[in-house]
């Protein structure tokens, strides 16, 4: 059977007009999530990582004001200065500083849109298990339907003589370990809307079937191909690794020279005023050259640092490349397997139907016992429990790829609910923000606002 057979077949399945979608279970997973607060808050801090960064390449002004009393000579001292000091070069360490908060920014947007896939993945699951704990609940109540007939039957004929009290305990048996495993099911059910709510942020209202699955890449090699190049892990990543060369040279530009520009103006008060004129005016202006010559080991020790760091994220790339691909071919076998296990329960569903069939005849004819029946509703039972749990794990499989493609996102899935493009605040950050907000702290709490998450 196909994945898009599989998903008629549930899509088939009758439910109540308002249920819920697995779409639209997915973007009120997102809407719910706590994601977007993270999303606000933590583009914020390396929003802010940036201005201060660009902070440092200008100027610094500071107003100074100073009061002293001479208990001797009994004069009291005011002055009032302004003071200027303006680092113009460092070796190129600021500039590095600033590309590298720039990339750290672009690194967190992408650890962002994979915290999406986990919250998309998660309600995908959530809703599943507990679309197949409602069919599995339905099956089980069937169950204890027929095998009550059965019980009832074996009491006609045990009334008649033609079967015997051990018929009729079979039968109680039977009817007494259905509705023990309908309680489980039932269980099963209750634990699996709880895990919805974490999941989803609401109870479900009963659920439709979930659906075609969009966008499923076309192979394996496909698959794997953009876990490798465009995942966000991946992306997030290549940003650390560059922020870490850059930290490296941050590190190494402070072997160089700096060079310093300050600036001072002053007003002094004496009282009393033992000076004639206006001596109290004072205006200066020097330049400043600083070359480290020595500082214990200090910056060599910096420089050894920042290189193990690119090494180390350099290396979680590395490895961060395979986990993607593990997951891609987990993903495609888990779908196999489950695509196998579906046409294998079909075939099964038809084989133990017609048996069951067979073996009610045979004993209302007296060649079959009551056990013999019992048996063959078992196996119908097993096959149709098989099935539902092998649509499951086929739907959970298939998204699964698509996280591990990086295509579980609100955008590739075209989700009912408002999102944001973290490319768009990529290149906004043409001045440091003072007192007020960012251009990116903006359009987010606008998006935020959208979706009723803001304060």
């Amino acid at each position: 059977m196909t994945l898009a057979a599989g998903a008629v077949a549930l899509a088939a399945v009758p439910t109540p007009a308002a249920a819920d979608s697995l779409r639209q279970a997915m973007a009120d997973a997102y809407a719910n999530s706590f994601l977007l607060e993270q999303n606000r808050y933590l583009l914020r801090i390396d929003d802010e990582n940036v201005a201060q960064a660009m902070a440092a390449l200008r100027p610094v002004l500071n107003f100074v004001a100073s009061a002293e009393r001479d208990l001797v000579n009994e004069t009291t001292t005011a002055t009032a200065a302004l003071v200027a000091e303006w680092v113009i070069y460092q070796g190129g360490g600021r500039r590095a500083a600033i590309q590298g908060a720039r990339e750290t920014l672009q690194a967190t947007r992408y650890e962002l849109i994979a915290l999406e896939q986990q919250v998309l993945r998660d309600a995908v699951t959530a809703y599943m298990n507990v679309w197949r704990d409602i069919q599995v609940v339905n099956v089980r109540q069937g169950n204890v339907r027929v095998i009550t007939q059965q019980l009832r039957a074996a009491r006609d004929r045990f009334e008649v003589g033609e079967d015997t009290r051990t018929d009729v305990a079979q039968a109680e048996a039977a009817l007494a370990e259905a509705r023990s495993q309908l309680a489980a099911a039932q269980g099963t059910l209750e634990i699996s809307r709880e895990l919805f709510n974490l999941a989803i942020g609401r109870y479900p209202n009963g659920l439709s079937g979930p659906g075609h699955i969009p966008g499923l890449p076309r192979s394996e090699a496909e698959a794997e191909a953009l876990a490798r190049q465009s995942h966000p892990s991946i992306l997030a990543l290549q940003h650390e690794v560059t922020a870490a060369e850059l930290a490296v040279a941050e590190a190494r530009s402070a072997y160089l020279p700096s060079v310093t520009l300050d600036g001072r103006y002053s007003y002094t008060e004496v009282d009393p005023e033992p000076f004639t004129g206006n001596p109290g005016e004072g205006a200066s202006i020097g330049i400043t050259l600083t070359q480290p010559i020595y500082r214990g080991g200090q910056l060599a020790s910096f420089e050894r640092q920042a290189l193990a760091q690119a090494a180390v994220v350099r290396a979680g790339l590395n490895q961060q490349v395979l986990v993607n691909v593990q997951a891609v071919g987990n993903a495609w076998a888990q779908m196999r397997i489950a695509n196998a296990q579906i046409q294998a329960a079909d075939q099964q569903i038809a084989a133990s139907e017609l048996a069951f069939e067979g073996v009610r005849e045979e004993a209302s004819l007296g060649a079959r016992t009551t056990l013999d029946v019992l048996d063959a509703e078992q196996d119908v039972l097993n096959a149709r429990i098989a099935r539902i749990q092998a649509q499951t794990d086929l739907y959970i499989a298939s998204y699964a790829l698509l996280a591990a493609s990086g295509l579980l996102t609100v955008e590739h899935l075209d989700l009912p609910v408002p999102e944001y493009d973290p490319e768009a605040y990529a290149d906004l950050f043409g001045r440091a923000p003072a007192r007020f907000a960012s251009p990116q702290g903006a359009q987010l709490d606008s998006v935020l606002q959208r979706v009723g998450r803001s304060e």
